[in-house]
Formats: structure tokens, sequence, C-alpha cells
């Protein structure tokens, strides 16, 4: 099989594990720079040319687009979706999930458990907003933010809408959800591929800090979900479409929360926690998905 990883950095942890899984398993794997690709969008024979030549057949691509360049990197995978190239995720789900706002209404249109959130545009609108997700301390989230940046903790009714007030005038969007206190600053994060939980772990806030994740000094441990937990992560993947995700959850009083789904989740601190060779698992994905392609057009033919 030859496989693609779109990706800035191969040194990247996430990168070179997947390149090490496939190479062990006998496949060819190349890295292409993301922002290299360019596309000819023509009617019969769409193309991706990188360096100046067209790129020859792949079977399949991961994609490990970051969110600064989600715009550029989406037109990238839709232009091999064109070609029929099989995406690990595809353009469309990746989409739903970098969207925070649609991500959410899509898991509660589910039936998902999500913590109260509350979005609104119009500065006269705050104080109800506070109130509609039951007042202070309550988390404000910029919509465009990723590991951890863009989420404050406004603690009084005073500072909830001095924040908001600010980030309205700068014209940004964001969302108010509920502070959930019985989840200590921790929260779960559960691996999804192709509908299973492949690996969990527990994110710790470090001293002083509300935000368990790594980036923000947060310290993963292998953790036991429940059957409840593992179901709400893998109706959360399938909510998006997504083959593979990083589903991240507070444990409440009324059940698990989702937070967030994250479409391109980084490998290094789940494979450090849980011992578990996800890199592997994700090449094992592509395999079935192949083999199963594959006898589909014998059938075909």
């Amino acid at each position: 099989m030859r496989i693609c990883v779109l990706s800035r950095n191969p040194r990247l942890y996430s990168t070179y594990r997947l390149v090490e899984a496939a190479d062990k398993r006998g496949h060819e794997i190349e890295v292409l720079d993301t922002l290299r690709c360019t596309m000819n969008v023509v009617t019969h024979k769409p193309t991706i040319r990188y360096g100046g030549e067209e790129l020859s057949r792949y079977d399949a691509v991961i994609p490990r687009i970051g969110a600064s360049i989600t715009f550029y990197g989406m037109a990238v995978l839709r232009q091999f979706e064109m070609m029929g190239v099989f995406t690990m995720n595809e353009s469309a789900a990746i989409g739903r999930a970098r969207d925070k706002l649609r991500c959410l209404q899509m898991l509660a249109r589910d039936g998902i458990g999500l913590p109260i959130t509350g979005f609104a545009h119009a500065p006269d609108d705050i104080p109800d907003v506070v109130k509609m997700v039951g007042g202070p301390p309550l988390v404000i989230k910029l919509l465009e933010g990723t590991q951890g940046i863009g989420v404050v903790l406004a603690e009084t009714q005073t500072a909830a809408e001095s924040m908001l007030e600010a980030f309205l005038s700068l014209d940004q969007n964001i969302m108010v959800q509920e502070y959930i206190h019985e989840a200590g600053g921790a929260d779960i994060r559960c691996f999804v591929i192709d509908g299973e939980v492949v690996a969990a772990m527990k994110r710790q806030a470090k001293e002083g800090e509300f935000r368990a994740n790594l980036h923000r000094g947060g310290q993963a441990t292998a953790i036991d979900i429940t059957d409840e937990e593992r179901h709400t992560a893998i109706a959360a993947a399938k909510a998006l479409g997504l083959h593979v995700a990083g589903v991240d959850m507070m444990r409440s009083s009324r059940g698990p929360l989702v937070l967030e789904v994250n479409a391109s989740p980084g490998l290094e601190g789940i494979e450090h926690a849980s011992g578990v060779d996800i890199a592997s698992k994700m090449i094992a994905f592509l395999e079935r998905h192949m083999g199963t392609d594959a006898a589909r057009k014998r059938s075909e033919g």
C-alpha cells in the first residue's frame, strides 16, 4: 500500500510514529508538506503537484492538518478525494470538528452529553448568556482556539461580563460554558479508531491551572473508562463522521460531558500514558479498509 501523510513537519512525534508503523508493516509511506502541494482543478483529471512534479498515485492519505492551515489543508484533502484516494478522515468530517460550535450542535442533536453552552453576538445579551450557563464561575472559549489557548475562567459576574465585552468588541467569536466543579481540573481523552476506543488517558491540570491540556502543563496517566464513557466517545466520533478522533470529555454528576472532538489528535501523550501502539492501529485501519475496498472492486469487475 502506498500512503501519504500530510504534515508540515516530518520530525513531529505523531508524523514519524506513523511513518515508523507503516514501514514496519511493509508499506510505502511519504510525508508531504501540506502547503507545498499545488492543485490543478480540472474536470476530467484533477491532479496534485509537489515540488513542480505531478504526484504519483497513492492508495491512502493520512491528514495531519494543523488548525492554522485548515483552509488550505482541507482544499488539498478535497483534491485527493476528487482523485479517488481514500482519506483516513474525510475533509467534510474534519470541517465539522474544526467548527467548534457546529460540532457541539451536531453532538447535541444526537443526544450526546455536553456542558451547558451559550453563544451570542450582541453585547446587550451578555447578562442573559451568563445566566443561561448557570452564572460564574464559567468558561469562555474562543471558537478558533486550540491546545487550551483562548480558554479563560471567569470566577465572578463582573469578570465574566468584562471578558465577554472585551472579546466581542474585538469581533471574536466566543462561546460560554458552565464550569464543571466535580471534574477537579481533569478531563479524559479517548482515542477512537473505526468505532472503537483503542486507548484512553486522564489529563490533570497543574496546580493553579484549570486547563488540563498537556501543552499547558497537564499530567497524563492511563485510565479505565466506564461503558458510558466508551459509548459516548464512539457516538461523538460517529456523529461527526470521523474514522479517527480524539474525544475529550469530563466526568460530571450527570455523566460524561464532551468538551471537544479532535480530528487530528496527537499520539505522543496518549501513547506514552497508555502504552498502546496507536500508530500501528491507525495503519491497520487503512489495511482493513483497503482490503475491503479491493474485494469490492474485484466483485464489481
